[in-house]
């Protein structure tokens, strides 16, 4: 066996980001993207102004306050958009609203609060430096500028920031398609018929979900302890599929079929078998660059060895620079224990008390329904074997 620390760092190693498409930056959000991008236009394209009043030159206006206003002359007006083909010259102004640009002449603008309106003129209230309500053209955004490097997700504001850049569609990491694969005698696919003696494969659709949730795509597959059946299902799936989780046979009984028959098709085995409780059964290998996660059949071990070697692969694979389930700091309501000679994960909820975060480890009879209302992972590190109570910890977040 391995330690976790070495599963997990082996695990993102030997996982390259899949290949670069093109889709359109409204579909790109929380994507990451494969390319640095730059800006193909000025934002904005002209000077504007940033408010509504009136486009003048300062320095017509230097001193003007309540008591002795400047009278300035009303040449025009322009809206967002639009246009006025003239000059300002000293002693005049032009109407202006916000995002409309700068006319030709004038440096500055005055807000409409600060006037008074009169027929043909305008009586202005408060003096304007130079570029005073004024955003310069190419102050958010310069053409060619470098906005976003290749590796980053792409969040809501971040795709408004390209769109004002003028792009329209943009270069993303591929997200894999995953095939869940079950197996067992004893396992049914959810919608067949209750057999005495038999369970559903809630590992499968735990798996399946999690990769959806992710935005994986995912098709899964149900099999019985056949090693012809499993071996030409795993031999198709390679095939077709970016990466592989099987759930079951990754033990040492005559049954666990699933690490021989990929031995026997050639798969690069990276480890099999962690020093982790629950998940100990868990390997790792590559079919032609492809990985493959051979995952415990317990739902418990399953689950844990999923969330921490193949979720941060599949993350990996998809090109997140910071792959695994987010963490936090929190304080442990009471002391929890593990072996000493692996490293422990311990399901909780996290509550909120004094602006603090509280972790309570969890303690269903009912497996699933302990993995179920799980918020929160905590790690009893190898060689550690008990935190105390009261301790301030690092748990990995299942629900944000």
């Amino acid at each position: 066996m391995i330690s976790y620390e070495e599963a997990y760092l082996q695990t993102l190693g030997h996982i390259q980001p899949l290949d670069v498409e093109i889709v359109t930056l409204l579909s790109a959000g929380g994507r990451i993207i494969g390319e640095d991008l730059f800006a193909r236009v000025d934002s904005p394209s002209l000077t504007v102004s940033l408010k509504d009043g009136y486009a003048l030159q300062g320095a017509d206006v230097r001193g003007a306050n309540p008591e002795t206003p400047v009278r300035l002359k009303l040449v025009g007006s322009i809206a967002a958009g639009g246009d006025w083909h003239g000059t300002v010259h000293s002693g005049e102004a032009v109407r202006i609203l916000s995002g409309a640009p700068l006319p030709q002449g004038a440096d500055a603008v005055v807000s409409e609060e600060f006037t008074q309106a009169l027929p043909g003129a305008i009586d202005i209230l408060n003096h304007a430096g130079n570029g005073r309500n004024i955003l310069p053209k190419g102050t958010d955004i310069q053409e060619g500028q470098l906005l976003v490097s290749a590796g980053q997700r792409l969040f809501p504001t971040t795709v408004g920031l390209l769109a004002a850049a003028g792009l329209q569609e943009v270069p993303v990491i591929r997200r894999p398609r995953v095939a869940v694969v079950a197996t067992g005698d004893e396992v049914l696919a959810p919608g067949q018929p209750m057999v005495q003696g038999k369970l559903y494969a809630s590992n499968l659709f735990t798996l399946a979900s999690w990769c959806l949730h992710y935005g994986f795509g995912v098709e899964t597959f149900v099999l019985h302890d056949d090693e012809l059946a499993i071996r030409d299902a795993l031999a198709n799936c390679l095939e077709q599929y970016d990466a592989v989780l099987t759930s079951g046979g990754a033990w040492k009984g005559e049954r666990d079929l699933v690490v021989h028959i990929l031995d026997s098709l050639g798969w690069q085995k990276v480890y099999h078998r962690v020093r982790i409780g629950p998940g100990k059964a868990a390997g790792f290998g590559l079919f032609q660059n492809k990985p493959v996660f051979c995952l415990p059949g317990g739902p418990p071990s399953n689950h844990m060895a999923f969330l921490q070697f193949g979720l941060p692969g599949l993350q990996k694979l998809a090109g997140d620079p910071q792959p695994g389930l987010p963490q936090t700091f929190a304080t442990l309501a009471e002391t929890i224990t593990g072996q000493v000679d692996w490293t422990q994960f311990v399901h909780g909820k996290l509550v909120k008390e004094d602006q603090r975060l509280i972790f309570q480890p969890m303690r269903y009879l009912s497996r699933l329904q302990e993995m179920a209302h799980t918020e929160a992972v905590a790690m009893i590190p190898e060689g550690q074997g008990i935190i105390t109570e009261g301790s301030t910890i690092i748990v990995q977040r299942l629900v944000i």
